[in-house]
Formats: C-alpha cells, structure tokens, sequence
C-alpha cells in the first residue's frame, strides 16, 4: 500500500476517525480491506461466506473504533484482526460450523506425521490446502500456529477442553501433511 500520510498510517487513520473526517473509513478500507481478507478466509474459506463475515467485521471495527486505544505501530492492524477474528468464530458457531469430539484423546496418543516440506507450494495453494480442512481443524490450526494463541485462550475462545485444542491441532497438523504430501504427489505426475 502507498503510504499517504507519513511514517506512520496507523496513526494518523486513527486521527482522522478521532477528528470524525470523512476521508477515515475509505483510508481504514484502502489500507486494510485485503489483508483483512485474508484473515477471514482463513477461517472462513468459501467465498460468499466470507464476504458475510467481513461485512460485519467492518461494521463492528467502524461502529466501535472510537474506543480503540493506539499503543503505537501495529496496535491498530492486530486490533481489526482480534475483531475479523472473532467475528470468523462467531459465525462458524452460529452456524454450527464447528463441531469437536470432546474427548480426553492425550496428543501423545496419536502418531506424528513427518512435516513435508512445503518450498514447492506457493501461499496461495498452502492458503487452499489449509482452506480444506474441516472447520473445527482449520479454526484451532490457525489460533495455534497463525494467531499465537496458547491451547487454554483456545479453549476459552471455542468454548472447549485444552486437550480438545491440542488434539485438533494436532489432527490438522497431520493432515495439512498428507494433503501437501498428495500435492507434491500430483505435480510430480504431471
């Protein structure tokens, strides 16, 4: 994105819904409207879908941006992320999208699958691969290994046991493999 209005955009975004200027949303929507895309499709990875849920995550962030405090550089982005987050998760919930077997299935249980190596597959196709996997698998895979979030604020977010993350995780992990493992295999055919 061109920067128009400095060194720092966040900011100055930010002043510009502050001072209730006109120019803010189409600047907040300019610069964040794709990756915020991104975002939701990894959580919600059909089209029309995730349209719905981005829709309403730009409701929300600009109904409620007045109480969002700056704290410096990136404070804004991870901001509307945490908010097209948890929008995602609320409509995989409501739409009974995300479904566990609540079980006490130790981690340690299941076999490991040797990671493949993923240097022939562009993010767009690893995006697809991941897009693919059931929709309790995908959410928790992303908190975990995108978001950064720990199995227990998993638990609480999806309403879940540690141990439910943990092993969806882990089966995610698994499978993630395989499909990379039959990508690799159909290239390698053609």
């Amino acid at each position: 994105m061109i920067n128009i209005f400095g060194k720092d955009q966040e900011q100055e975004i930010v002043r510009l819904f502050a001072k209730e200027d006109s120019r803010a949303m189409d600047a907040l929507f300019a610069e964040y409207a794709g990756y915020l895309s991104a975002v939701a499709q990894r959580y919600v990875p059909r089209e029309a879908d995730m349209h719905d849920v981005l829709q309403e995550s730009f409701i929300k962030i600009f109904t409620r941006i007045g109480d969002f405090e700056y704290r410096g550089k990136g404070s804004l982005r991870a901001w509307l992320t945490r908010v097209v987050v948890n929008e995602a998760l609320h409509w995989l919930r409501s739409g009974r999208q995300l479904l566990f077997a609540d079980t006490d299935l130790e981690r340690m249980d299941l076999p490991e699958e040797p990671p493949p190596a993923t240097d022939t597959l562009t993010d767009e196709g690893l995006a697809r691969l991941i897009g693919r996997l059931p929709a309790g698998y995908r959410a928790v895979f992303n908190l975990y290994a995108v978001e950064g979030k720990s199995h227990k604020e998993i638990a609480r977010l999806l309403d879940i046991k540690p141990d439910t993350s943990a092993s969806q995780y882990h089966k995610a992990k698994n499978m993630l493999a395989r499909m990379i493992r039959e990508q690799r295999k159909k290239e390698e055919r053609l």
